[in-house]
């Protein structure tokens, strides 16, 4: 019973700017860490192959240390690693597959499938029909040749693509290069191996994507697995047993909180509490809180930022409502008590940002006013 390991969008070389210094660091490093556990997972599963559907690297223009480390990350699987360049590595006359062919990177145990031809593993049981892009974006199905393709008898027939699956994927995918969702039945593949979709998605009952094995959005879709695929014979009327497997280092989450009550912070100080330190969060945060709660949420979110991979705060919609008791410990009145009425209505126009950064410091120096000599206020 063959079986084979299927991953794609390793996105190796990719930057993350919008995350702080060490964050960033440490995301894009991960990416190798997932080409480590994949490498474990093929040589613990004793796979035929590993099938690789595009997007190996992120760029073209990626380092030589980064292409060496690419393949020195690899050495755990004995191979075949079977290699399909995407849009994001397109197999162009010059390209970072021939430069990683140049510098004499590419391991033995490593085939790149730069041309649309079969590849026959006869000792394996399976022939293999890629379709590398060679270019970034192309109009036209790169399978379709995989229909009028004969290939020995008794051999699986894989198919290995990187691209849209027309009709089937909703949004954001990374380039066009289409797909017939009906390509495998057409083709009479016994599984075709997709790449592109960052997220785990089936499209039929011999066609997958994998996604991306270490999570890189803010999406709940499956990613940061990879997929083991188990063929009975070729031919077989059976659909094959896909399973998947965590890849992935850290955990993509996106909280969208609307804060109403006192209990609504409470709750959410309480999930801050459990975060895992492989998250990375984006928290956004809407609805109103008064000045107490905010500092307190304030306060919950330092200790949850040490304690996490990565905490990104999105407050453009959160409104600060000083109660009168919040006023009253103040001691607010005359000009200074205009002013904050005046930051509390503007923070429905668009100075929303700034009146809602100006209340809080002019909340916190009237706090600090008010503080006993030798205590530290709140921030």
């Amino acid at each position: 019973m063959p079986r084979f390991l299927h991953t794609a969008d390793w996105q190796i070389g990719r930057q993350y700017g919008r995350f702080a210094p060490a964050d960033a660091a440490a995301i894009a490093e991960a990416r190798f860490t997932a080409v480590e556990r994949l490498a474990a997972l093929a040589t613990a599963q004793q796979v035929a192959a590993v099938l690789v559907a595009g997007d190996v690297f992120d760029a073209q223009t990626v380092s030589d240390r980064t292409i060496r480390r690419l393949f020195n990350a690899m050495q755990g699987y004995a191979g075949p690693w079977l290699l399909l360049p995407g849009n994001h590595d397109a197999a162009l006359a010059e390209s970072v597959w021939s430069r990683a062919r140049r510098i004499g990177a590419v391991p033995d145990t490593v085939e790149l499938l730069l041309e649309p031809e079969p590849r026959l593993y006869p000792d394996a049981g399976f022939a293999l029909l890629p379709a590398p892009l060679t270019q970034r974006q192309t109009m036209t199905d790169l399978t379709a040749w995989f229909d009028q393709t004969a290939t020995p008898p008794g051999l699986l027939r894989i198919g290995l693509a990187h691209g849209s699956v027309q009709g089937l994927l909703a949004e954001a995918i990374d380039s066009a290069n289409p797909i017939a969702a009906d390509r495998a039945e057409r083709a009479r593949l016994d599984y075709l191996a997709l790449g592109d979709w960052h997220g785990l998605k089936q499209i039929d009952a011999r066609t997958w994507y994998s996604g991306t094995p270490e999570q890189d959005r803010f999406k709940d879709n499956g990613a940061g697995q990879a997929l083991l695929v188990e063929i009975d014979r070729a031919g077989s009327p059976a659909a094959p047993r896909v399973t998947p497997y965590p890849i992935g280092t850290y955990h993509w989450q996106r909280w969208p909180v609307e804060l109403r009550l006192a209990s609504d912070a409470e709750a959410l100080m309480e999930r801050l509490q459990a975060l895992a330190p492989n998250s990375v969060l984006r928290l956004q945060l809407s609805g109103t809180l008064d000045l107490g709660a905010y500092r307190q949420l304030q306060a919950a979110l330092a200790v949850a930022e040490g304690r996490c991979r990565s905490l990104e705060v999105d407050a453009d919609d959160l409104r600060l409502t000083p109660t009168d008791a919040d006023l009253a410990a103040l001691q607010v009145d005359g000009y200074l008590g205009d002013v904050i009425a005046t930051l509390r209505a503007r923070q429905h126009g668009d100075d929303a940002e700034i009146a809602r950064e100006a209340l809080l410091i002019l909340a916190d120096l009237l706090h600090a006013q008010h503080t006993p000599d030798g205590a530290t206020p709140c921030s």
